[in-house]
């Protein structure tokens, strides 16, 4: 069978517009922070792409100050058909710089440049059309005759999808007449300081979106300021937890999309090509660092080693290197801290016994890679069968009947999302109620849309974003 190779395709970097500094967002300005600066890093060569100017408590106050300004003197009052000109004006704003956005977005994030392409900043812009969709109908939403909006939303995202958590946050919050103060992760702020610059070419008013870069006490002081009126945060269980504690006892309305652990079950009947595409996309794509992921593999015993070796077969062929190569299938992971906890959660998924198989791809001298990875006989009591991973490493565990697959799904502290693969819709709709997860797919993995709510339940958090549903996390109801 002939092999193919691809000659490298790389997208320009020089598209990005990277600057040498980058600085917060307040009050319609770009403002020199209090704070230390940091340095953002390339996660696919370890160079330094730009300073980033920080935020301090003291600009956090300075900063909701303008959101309540700017709730209180405008934003809130304006009509919802005025208000949705401006969201439309940003989803127009980011399609047009879709490809600087992109390709900023693969050099601060590590992820292939096809799917910053294709999915994140596509997606993002989805999100603002859709939310302006909302603005001027709100009270047919089925949250009363005239909702109201909060006042001013804090929202706090993670690494893994900085422009698309961005948009997931600031449209909702936007389109119900909040205003907004925002933190980007600390390794990954360079896409949301460029959306403060569309913020600018939208003419929006001062003060309805300020971004403060910074490290996590920049979050806590987000967190614990007494003139905010909402909080909005995805990331790790465990500061989820902390928010909670914060928040308990608070007028502040909450909501949480922490971690996952999600099972894709593959039964005997399933369309088994199809699956092994699903299988792939739900724990490879973006390096495994997605909250939903499918990292756990639930296959019917009948099928196992079909399935297996599939599977192997189609992992190595994923290419794995250059995020800027149009070719690339697995890019960088964010950070060396979260490539040492990847690779000690495989190391202890060796010391318990589990088969482990990584990719033969050839992988980077330089730079953070980790090769797809995949554990057969692996069992539940497993360190690599209960913890989130966050990267590109799969645990297949197997089953016998329905009723098995249903116990070992759930067998789980999270509930974010889960996979069903059968030509059987009655199992399907049987199986989808039976799983403790906030989204079920049915025959496909990893499919999002600005109109359909997501969120978990247990320790993955509580609330739902996008759709209708979304709304009520920003309105008084």
């Amino acid at each position: 069978m002939p092999v193919f190779e691809y000659a490298p395709a790389p997208e320009s970097r020089a598209i990005a517009n990277l600057k040498d500094h980058y600085k917060p967002f307040i009050n319609g300005e770009f403002v020199d922070g209090s704070g230390e600066p940091l340095k953002t890093i390339n996660p696919a060569t370890e160079e330094v792409l730009a300073e980033v100017g920080t935020a301090s408590k003291s600009d956090v106050d300075t900063a909701v100050k303008a959101a309540r300004k700017a709730y209180n003197g405008v934003w809130s009052k304006m009509p919802g058909t005025e208000r949705a000109k401006y969201l439309f004006r940003i989803a127009r704003l980011i399609q047009e710089r879709s490809r600087e956005l992109a390709v900023l977005e693969s050099l601060d994030n590590g992820k292939p440049i096809k799917e910053s392409r294709d999915s994140d900043v596509p997606t993002a812009a989805a999100h603002f059309f859709y939310h302006a969709g909302w603005a001027d109908k709100l009270e047919y939403a089925g949250y009363g005759p005239n909702p109201q909006p909060l006042g001013v939303a804090g929202q706090i995202i993670p690494w893994n999808f900085p422009l698309l958590m961005l948009a997931w946050k600031i449209a909702p919050a936007l389109a119900t007449g909040n205003t907004v103060v925002l933190k980007p992760a600390e390794t990954t702020p360079l896409t949301a300081l460029v959306f403060a610059e569309i913020c600018q070419q939208a003419e929006l008013p001062p003060g309805v979106v300020n971004i403060l870069p910074g490290a996590g006490d920049i979050g806590a002081s987000i967190v614990e300021h007494p003139d905010i009126n909402k909080i909005a945060f995805t990331g790790s269980t465990e500061v989820g937890k902390a928010i909670q504690r914060e928040v308990a006892g608070t007028a502040k309305k909450l909501t949480l999309e922490l971690g996952g652990k999600a099972a894709n079950i593959v039964f005997e009947d399933a369309p088994l090509d199809q699956a092994i595409e699903g299988i792939v996309n739900g724990i490879f794509f973006n390096q495994g660092h997605v909250c939903c992921a499918g990292s756990r593999l639930l296959v019917q015993e009948s099928i196992a080693e079909e399935v297996l070796e599939k599977l192997r077969y189609r992992v190595s062929t994923l290419r794995l290197g250059d995020p800027l190569d149009k070719n690339t299938d697995i890019g960088a992971i964010n950070s060396a801290e979260q490539l040492a906890k990847i690779r000690g959660l495989v190391e202890a998924g060796d010391a318990e016994g589990a088969q482990r198989w990584t990719s033969p791809c050839p992988v980077p001298d330089r730079g953070f890679f980790f090769a797809p990875t995949v554990f057969a006989n692996v069992h539940q009591s497993m360190r690599i069968a209960r913890e989130e991973i966050f990267g590109p490493v799969l645990s297949v565990l197997t089953f016998r009947t329905p009723d098995e697959a249903v116990a070992k799904a759930n067998n789980t502290p999270y509930g974010l999302s889960a996979g069903i693969w059968t030509e059987k819709g009655s199992r399907i709709l049987w199986m989808a109620n039976q799983l403790r997860a906030g989204v079920v797919w049915a025959n496909t993995f990893n499919r999002f849309d600005p109109a359909a709510p997501f969120g978990g339940y247990q320790e993955s958090g509580f609330g739902r974003e996008g759709g209708r549903t979304g709304l009520e996390a920003y309105l008084n109801v």
